[in-house]
């Protein structure tokens, strides 16, 4: 029988995880909102499913596991706010569903680390958004869910080199700061191995072994470009979007021992020098 995988939010992790999937035999059936990117779907082998009740509600009735990539919206969680009831429906006939939340459910630990058995004492509206749509997930009876909470996500087009390269980058150091961070294929092996062994009820943390200053992640991109060091600015006086000054609003680090204990992991990219010394030799 094929493996079906509906994701709820075709993105970047989602799209990386497909790639895993689909040599494998898998059927990916890949959500979209702009019928305009039904093309490139395709062009990537996933079956396009727009975003309306009845598409969503005939591809869930054909998938065997489900990924929720789909951010909170004000109005909550956007796939339960569409089809809640049919997922609840089938939740018995599933045999995994992921939900990928983010590390920013815990707050602020001053830099100190935290865990899955960490208390959720969310300090941003986002972190908030994102605790109260797991606890909506988890209320559905019998549903085989799986939370993945994901640090800072870069991968493939997605890392500071263009900025490094076009003399835009700046390294705002605001002292003590450090951020946890995990390649997107790491996300993908990490979802890949949770489907072989499923576990509902279990949560995982998704980052790297080094949690580090932002400064330092761009200090070593301009030194493996060979090009100067952005110059540094400090974080009070920083032109920053309100979105990018509110990451700087919580300081911690984050653990990832139960991927491996649990699931066998063996990360691709450790650190972030292992990251980008990977997405420079693929043409990052």
């Amino acid at each position: 029988m094929t493996r079906t995988l509906l994701t709820l939010g075709h993105g970047y992790s989602a799209a990386a995880l497909a790639r895993r999937l689909l040599p494998r035999g898998w059927r990916i059936l890949g959500t979209h909102r702009d019928p305009a990117r039904a093309p490139d779907l395709v062009a990537q082998g996933v079956e396009p499913v727009l975003w309306q009740r009845a598409p969503l509600e005939a591809a869930l009735a054909q998938a065997s596991h489900v990924l929720v990539s789909a951010g909170p919206r004000d109005g909550g969680d956007p796939a339960l706010a569409e089809i809640g009831p049919a997922i609840a429906a089938r939740a018995p006939e599933l045999d995994w569903v992921g939900y990928l939340s983010t590390t920013g459910v815990y707050g602020d630990h001053g830099g100190g680390w935290v865990g899955e058995d960490t208390p959720l004492q969310p300090s941003t509206p986002r972190g908030a958004a994102r605790k109260a749509a797991e606890e909506a997930w988890q209320a559905i009876p019998g549903l085989p869910l799986h939370i993945f909470r994901l640090a800072g996500i870069y991968g493939p087009g997605r890392g500071p080199f263009e900025k490094v390269r076009q003399g835009t980058a700046r390294r705002i150091v605001k002292p003590g700061q450090v951020f946890s961070r995990i390649h997107v294929d790491d996300i993908a092996q990490v979802l890949e191995a949770s489907i072989r062994q499923p576990r509902p009820g279990a949560i995982y943390n998704l980052c790297d072994d080094d949690p580090a200053p932002p400064e330092d992640v761009l200090l070593h991109a301009a030194e493996l470009l060979d090009l100067p060091a952005p110059p540094e600015v400090a974080f009070d006086a920083a032109e920053m979007s309100p979105m990018a000054r509110s990451f700087y609003a919580e300081n911690k680090r984050v653990r990832n021992d139960r991927i491996k204990h649990e699931l066998g992991i063996k990360l691709l990219y450790p650190d972030y020098r292992a990251g980008l010394a990977a997405l420079l030799a693929e043409g990052g």
